[in-house]
């Protein structure tokens, strides 16, 4: 049953993505090289802590019962995400935010929609992961609370805040007007509650092999990180201050789902 609690949770990481993205209006010109390195930097940890503390070790501890073989669902679902996300990337045309090069099939779709696509990809991972942590909570037999489901809810908000503002003012940079720009930015994130409320409704099949989904969960978002974050983050100079920020992101996010939990 979806109920108030879960609409509202599954709603907070696209509360964060439009938050971001308002700060196109407050903001003038495009987001300094090192700023942009930050805010990926900082998203890459929380995305990188989350797929850890929130997944994988809830799909391991859910798989203790075959003792020196609990890591084997959260090994095999971990490989499925990462696969999957592998597959959308090589058949979906998108295009990243700081390269003139297409990735995917050959298409003849605007550059700022393919950036879109590629901000959507990497919303699509975020919330299938919500969505299996509310449906484990709201299942009531899959070891996850309701602090443990905020936590992982929370800290996908607090990164995307900085994604939506990479989204909205890089495009309000490139001719398009502030209007737009949000409504762009925000659109990016709408992709997360609707994955996330699809997985909710697929609960009678998913807590079955919770293990599994948790840790698929986890691949496509660390996909997402190793394949995309983490370059953009790295490339050129002042690398230095991604590493940094990547190291706050990942601090909060494990402190969050451990206080919370």
């Amino acid at each position: 049953m979806v109920t108030k609690e879960v609409i509202i949770g599954l709603l907070i990481p696209f509360v964060g993505t439009s938050a971001g993205s308002l700060l196109v209006y407050f903001m003038k010109g495009q987001l300094s090289d090192k700023v942009q390195k930050s805010l990926t930097g900082f998203a890459s940890g929380v995305m990188t802590a989350a797929s850890i503390w929130s997944l994988l070790i809830p799909a391991m501890e859910q798989s203790a019962h075959l003792d020196r073989w609990a890591f084997a669902p959260a090994a095999i679902g971990f490989w499925v995400g990462i696969l999957f996300l592998l597959l959308l990337d090589t058949f979906t045309p998108h295009q990243h935010l700081n390269t003139d090069e297409p990735e995917g099939p050959a298409s003849s779709l605007h550059k700022t929609t393919m950036m879109l696509l590629a901000v959507t990809l990497h919303n699509i991972p975020e919330g299938m992961a919500v969505g299996v942590v509310f449906a484990g909570y709201i299942s009531g037999s899959a070891q996850i609370t309701a602090g443990g489901a905020l936590a992982l809810a929370l800290g996908i908000a607090i990164q995307n805040f900085p994604e939506g503002a990479i989204i909205s003012m890089p495009l309000h940079a490139q001719g398009t007007s502030k209007h737009r720009a949000f409504i762009d930015g925000v659109l990016s994130g709408a992709v997360e509650p609707l994955f996330g409320l699809l997985t909710v409704f697929a609960s009678a099949f998913i807590v079955p092999i919770m293990p599994y989904t948790l840790a698929f969960a986890a691949g496509a978002m660390m996909y997402v990180v190793v394949e995309e974050l983490i370059p953009e983050m790295s490339a050129g100079h002042h690398s230095n201050i991604g590493v940094v920020m990547f190291s706050l992101g990942f601090t909060l996010m494990m402190a969050l789902d451990v206080a919370l939990a």
